[in-house]
């Protein structure tokens, strides 16, 4: 079998992919890939150092004011419709998977009109511009939440999950904890505002800092590599008075970590959600209000309505609602194991297995 996948921008619409890429491999170990992304999305950097074959498409998205750059984009847009035709002709795929960003749009569209299987794979419980286009043209669209079928026509959905889910609970318990100067077992909340970071939630956690001095459980924070030096005064002040307090600029092995915590605080992207479903956590979300359609304040509400969550919006974020929220999980085991349950009812496990199993129905 040959599989193209395209996806590219944020970390939400390649990691999933790479999750995918990687069961399919070790299921089918003949099985031949290609990622197609942009230079200037961060699968340039992730995708290669995944070891997956990968090639670029150059494109961009289209301005919403009156701009001279929308007509860069056009001609843009043209060009990839090209690239991409030369790549799926040279490569062959059996089917080609679309994740999300505009560069999908352009290897979906013409793999469709190539007469190749397609599908889309939405991450969000609202989808995106370029997925609600190729959802015109797809064989399939896979789903990630429940409800989100009525943006596409009902026929073509299929709900598989996201794959990230499957790859996390291969993650067994460890010691990992150790690394951060913590204890292994001493309950564990982690907290952290995406991969680069959120100001809001940096701003709420060092007002909620003195707080959670004698508290029985522990806290590991990632501040993101953009705001830490902006408060490492506060962190390192912290960090020499309280012993259940680290903080970090960033937590590389994520999914370690959170398999080995009890709660979950952070922002309500796709992929968070499904590890932290995957793994039976509770969580405390924090929607980013800076999102295409408040997409994420959707996908918390999901999660708030099954029990799993609790949600704090952006603009009632302060270090006393933070801990507070914390306390009423951390603090009363009968909440924690109720909202654990939840969180556990709501992932999906075997999702890669099940996107896999859309892919071999359309390519019979």
């Amino acid at each position: 079998m040959r599989v193209m996948v395209t996806g590219g921008g944020t970390g939400g619409h390649i990691y999933p992919a790479l999750a995918f890429l990687k069961y399919l491999k070790s299921v089918e170990p003949d099985t031949q890939v290609l990622y197609v992304g942009t230079k200037k999305g961060l699968e340039d950097k992730i995708v290669p150092e995944a070891g997956v074959p990968f090639e670029t498409i150059e494109i961009q998205g289209f301005r919403r004011s009156l701009s001279p750059e929308n007509i860069r984009t056009v001609y843009l847009f043209l060009n990839s419709l090209k690239r991409a035709k030369k790549l799926i002709r040279e490569f062959k795929p059996d089917v080609v998977i679309g994740t999300g960003g505009y560069v999908s749009g352009s290897v979906v569209y013409m793999a469709s009109k190539l007469g190749i299987p397609t599908i889309v794979h939405e991450q969000n419980s609202v989808p995106g511009v370029t997925n609600k286009f190729l959802s015109r043209y797809a064989t399939k669209i896979a789903t990630s939440f429940h409800g989100v079928e009525e943006y596409f026509p009902k026929e073509k959905v299929v709900f598989t999950g996201n794959p990230r889910a499957q790859e996390v609970t291969d993650i067994s318990k460890s010691d990992i904890l150790k690394e951060y100067d913590l204890k292994v077992e001493q309950p564990t909340v982690v907290i952290f505002g995406g991969s680069r970071g959120a100001l809001k939630i940096n701003q709420a956690f060092v007002e909620a800092l003195p707080k959670f001095e004698g508290k029985n459980y522990q806290v590991l924070y990632a501040s993101g590599e953009r705001y830490y030096k902006e408060f490492e005064e506060n962190f390192k002040e912290a960090e020499d008075k309280l012993t259940n307090v680290r903080v970090r600029p960033y937590i590389s092995k994520m999914a370690d970590v959170l398999a080995n915590a009890n709660l979950m605080v952070g922002r309500a992207g796709a992929t968070s959600i499904a590890e932290m479903t995957a793994l039976g956590l509770p969580g405390i979300l924090i929607p980013s209000p800076y999102v295409t359609n408040d997409h994420q304040t959707k996908n918390a509400q999901n999660l708030v309505n099954a029990g799993a969550v609790l949600m704090i919006k952006d603009d009632e974020l302060t270090g006393e609602s933070l801990v507070q929220a914390i306390d009423s999980i951390m603090l009363d085991k009968s909440v924690l194991e109720k909202m654990s349950q939840a969180s556990l009812r709501e992932g999906v496990p075997n999702s890669a297995e099940k996107l896999l199993s859309v892919v071999k129905e359309i390519i019979k």
